[in-house]
């Protein structure tokens, strides 16, 4: 068990933080006090676990191979990349953060009932809604320079649980170019995977704006191994934003047709793309 994590209020004295290692939470529950109550001691016991059964079985989760993974989170985080393994690279870590959030919404929902309560993750965000509940959240095109760009709302009737947010300007390694893509799924695992394949595809090969490192270099055990990822993009003209985008439109419309992801806002220099399933979801708003 744990002893690394570190339990605060925030200022506003309705939000819990919880950190242990790089598993950095927001909290907030709703309901009737001793549900509430009851839902952050179940947050903070869970969240006491969570990292060190996930180090326990890193070998498997930094591999791309399908696999059953023993731990709980271990299994949502290889659930949700399973979809894409088949065609193209990912291993579950690319929904380790999404993963955790799932994780302690769910124990947070063992206490009891509840009427809305979310696990924010570093911006990978698990939700809970009961009917007439409504959540609303700001899209960051800029983690670096953060400012809103957007608003996604999710509606107690709509399908998504789950939004999650990848780039190469993100905490995260990225194969592409994307500032930002946020995404809405059925659970924040399954949002975090998706986001992490659109923004990959978010690209210009070759490009000579665009600098690149073996991932290793930045992290000798990253899960990408020898693969490129991206650390800076110079100065990109609006016609080289729009088929970059384009290409990880592409990639969303995929991921909509095939029913893994509701929506994505995909961000890029000046220019934003919106794609949504149909008939027309509007979780998403770019500003």
């Amino acid at each position: 068990m744990s002893n690394r994590l570190r339990i605060a209020w925030l200022a506003d004295g309705e939000r819990l933080h919880l950190q242990d290692g790089p598993t950095d939470l927001i909290i907030r529950a709703f309901g009737e006090p001793p549900q509430i109550a009851r839902a952050y001691e179940c947050a903070i016991a869970r969240m006491r676990n969570v990292l060190d059964e996930l180090c326990d079985e890193l070998p498997i989760l930094r591999r791309p191979a399908p696999q059953t993974p023993a731990g709980i989170v271990a299994r949502r985080m290889s659930e949700a990349v399973r979809p894409f393994s088949t065609t193209r690279f990912i291993t579950p870590m690319a929904a380790v953060a999404g993963a955790v959030a799932d994780e302690i919404l769910a124990a947070m929902l063992e206490a009891g009932p509840l009427s809305r309560a979310f696990v924010n993750n570093g911006g990978d965000i698990a939700l809970h809604l009961n009917h007439g509940e409504r959540f609303t959240a700001g899209m960051v095109n800029r983690p670096d320079l953060p400012s809103i760009a957007g608003t996604v709302t999710i509606d107690a009737d709509s399908q998504s649980r789950g939004i999650a947010t990848s780039g190469w300007r993100g905490r995260s390694h990225s194969l592409g170019i994307a500032d930002a893509v946020t995404v809405t799924a059925q659970n924040a695992a399954a949002a975090d995977a998706a986001a992490t394949m659109i923004a990959n595809a978010v690209d210009l090969p070759g490009h000579a704006e665009i600098r690149r490192v073996p991932a290793t270099s930045l992290s000798p055990v990253s899960d990408l191994g020898e693969r490129l990822v991206t650390v800076g993009v110079g100065a990109l003209s609006t016609t080289s934003c729009i088929i970059a985008l384009g290409r990880g439109v592409i990639r969303a419309e995929e991921l909509i047709a095939r029913g893994l992801i509701n929506a994505a806002a995909l961000f890029l220099g000046n220019e934003s793309r919106m794609v949504c399933a149909l008939p027309s979801n509007m979780e998403m708003h770019i500003a």
